[in-house]
């Protein structure tokens, strides 16, 4: 999904893209994660081409079920044959019910999409079946043992332990012998580019080290991990991650102690204990609470101006905190006790004098 874009068309650079492929190949890459959603449908079809010329055997290709978008069997077998048809195969290694909440598995209990995809694997077209996950470990608990998967992916990181599935997560899958593929071990970039002082545990003990390649080998240091995600858009990040990992060195003791110092360091800049249990929500006047709290804590904790001012500008006009009337009625309902008007204004306030509006 990191695939770099054409900066004149606003679509996927395909030449590139292909180099991309080849130097990861070269380099000793072989697990590609593509879905249907990513670069609004045209990543599958890219990345198919990007991997016509090279040896079937020699790559696992995994993509995933748009959960939220099928609603019959029959939509379900339409996907998965479109989706071996825009990436060129005759199988998946492996195919993963997307993005799963307590939403979407009910919808796919409804639907009996198992047992429909388990012909599939019965027949060698879907090798490997999962699912990826967003949502409480409960929910995540719950899919676990629903079913004999063959692998999960879930969202895991060294400031994100207790998040989602998280490293209980990881512990469940491990005892059932599940594979877990993480994703965001870098936090979406947020610890690829740490604030000096944060930093300077990691820095002390390996001042060439970048912030990125802590965050790596501290997800695949975890037991029971058995592939990292890394969105790679050029050659010098697949020149280093590849290194990084071959072989992989896992942290040490002090290496550990000096990643959780640094954790430590981070959750200190936090600006509020919002912990997003929306509670406060609907807001009368539309604004979206827990999300303006997130971008806010996010920019004090990783002072990344890029990423918030992405996430910033991606809220709808009347989710900004400028549509804050202080009725109160959010702040009765936070178990937090967070003086939630006051703070929604400070955060706009903060949010608008750094990146804008």
């Amino acid at each position: 999904m990191r695939f770099p874009m054409d900066r004149v068309s606003h679509t996927l650079d395909g030449e590139r893209a292909s180099q991309l492929v080849g130097l990861g190949l070269k380099r000793g890459i072989a697990y590609f994660d593509t879905a249907w959603p990513y670069h609004n449908g045209a990543n599958e079809p890219c990345l198919g081409e990007a991997l016509a010329d090279y040896d079937r055997e020699r790559f696992c290709l995994v993509t995933k079920l748009p959960c939220w978008k099928v609603d019959s069997l029959d939509q379900v077998r339409e996907t998965v044959e479109l989706q071996l048809r825009r990436l060129g195969v005759e199988y998946l290694d492996g195919y993963l019910l997307h993005s799963l909440t307590q939403k979407t598995w009910e919808k796919m209990k409804q639907l009996e999409v198992l047992p429909l995809l388990q012909e599939y694997k019965d027949k060698g077209i879907l090798r490997h079946l999962g699912f990826s996950f967003h949502d409480r470990y409960e929910v995540f608990e719950e899919i676990s043992n629903s079913w004999e998967w063959d692998m999960c992916q879930i969202q895991l990181n060294y400031m994100d332990g207790d998040y989602q599935a998280g490293l209980r997560g990881l512990e469940l899958a491990r005892s059932k012998g599940v594979p877990v593929v993480v994703m965001e071990p870098v936090k979406g970039g947020a610890l690829a580019r740490l604030p000096d002082e944060v930093a300077k545990p990691l820095r002390t003990l390996n001042p060439s080290a970048s912030d990125a390649s802590w965050a790596l080998r501290w997800v695949a240091s975890q037991p029971g991990v058995r592939v990292v995600l890394s969105g790679m858009a050029s050659q010098e990040e697949i020149e280093e991650n590849s290194t990084l990992f071959s072989p992989l060195r896992p942290l040490n003791e002090e290496e550990q102690a000096a990643v959780e110092e640094t954790a430590r360091r981070l959750r200190q800049r936090i600006r509020n204990g919002c912990t997003g249990c929306r509670y406060c929500l609907p807001c009368p006047q539309g604004v979206d609470i827990p999300k303006v709290f997130r971008i806010w804590n996010n920019m004090s904790v990783y002072d990344n101006d890029r990423l918030t001012r992405r996430a910033w500008r991606g809220l709808d006009q009347e989710e900004k905190p400028s549509h804050c009337v202080s009725c109160g009625r959010c702040q009765t309902l936070c178990p937090q006790h967070i003086p939630i008007p006051e703070q929604l204004a400070q955060a706009g306030r903060e949010l608008e004098r750094r990146v804008g509006t």
